[in-house]
């Protein structure tokens, strides 16, 4: 049911609301959890990202007050101070708030930092998981994070550092037997390809790019770490780069991408045996 018409003020809230910070998942619908579909279908204010695929956005209820705050590299539409405020302002004025946040908001999503902010008005808040970019779109394209074979850990490392400082630890990053994958890395490339390699790693490292993950429009590409500023280059955001042995694997276990033949082949086969 749609929530009533009733207005809220600051002034004279009826009572105060919540906020319920859930996690959209890496791109496809199907990934929602259970949970996440039936909160934001009982929403009266959606906040959400710019990761939050269309596809989700049109899951929203009309008669809910949708706010778009999408942030990315180098342009942020919405300053984070100002998305807190929103939270605060809509939970005080007693409305129930989902901030919405592509992947898993507690994994390079400031999901941390804004509920923080409403602590100090003592604003109830919840916190629903989703399935993080990392291991949805690995698994769309076939690379398993961790494998017997090839890694036994995997780390996830974020391109954007507070401030501009790099306080990576490359030294353990460029061990063998282990998956790194790194969250908006498309503009470091150079630099993750240099440190790698003075630490260690050789060029010759299988890596992958895997842009737009778990959508129709996934493009998974493949190659070195020495050429991972040209693969960059190729690619456009929202991307992940996986740099490991496992990334070989894509090839043979890119299931996600070969559906449309596959479902070709058994409507040829049902044809011909009528």
């Amino acid at each position: 049911m749609c929530p009533s018409d009733t207005l809220y003020t600051l002034s004279t809230p009826t009572k105060i609301g919540n906020v319920i910070l859930v996690g959209a998942g890496p791109g496809d619908p199907d990934l929602l959890t259970v949970k996440a579909l039936r909160l934001i279908q009982q929403a009266d204010v959606i906040i959400y990202d710019r990761l939050v695929s269309q596809e989700i956005v049109e899951l929203f209820p009309s008669c809910c007050q949708a706010i778009f705050v999408g942030k990315e590299a180098g342009n942020h539409c919405v300053p984070q101070q100002q998305i807190n405020n929103l939270l605060v302002k809509h939970a005080l004025a007693g409305k129930q708030v989902v901030r919405l946040k592509g992947g898993d908001p507690f994994i390079f999503g400031r999901g941390g930092e804004e509920l923080e902010a409403l602590q100090p008005f003592n604003i109830p808040f919840e916190v629903v998981p989703g399935i993080t970019a990392a291991s949805g779109c690995a698994a769309y394209a076939g690379i398993p994070l961790t494998h017997r074979d090839h890694a036994q850990s995997v780390q996830f490392i974020t391109g954007h550092l507070k401030q501009g400082q790099d306080q990576i630890d490359w030294l353990s990053l460029a061990r063998a037997k282990h998956t790194l994958v790194f969250y908006m890395g498309l503009n470091q490339s150079n630099v993750i390809r240099h440190k790698l390699s003075a630490y260690g790693m050789p060029l010759t490292t299988p890596i992958a790019i895997i842009e737009q993950g778990t959508t129709p429009h996934q493009r998974v590409l493949t190659g070195e770490l020495a050429k991972i500023e040209e693969l960059a280059q190729q690619a456009a955001s929202p991307a992940l780069i996986i740099i490991g042995s496992v990334t070989q694997l894509s090839q043979q276990l890119n299931w996600f991408n070969q559906q449309p033949d596959a479902l070709t082949n058994i409507e040829q086969e049902m044809q011909r045996y009528g």
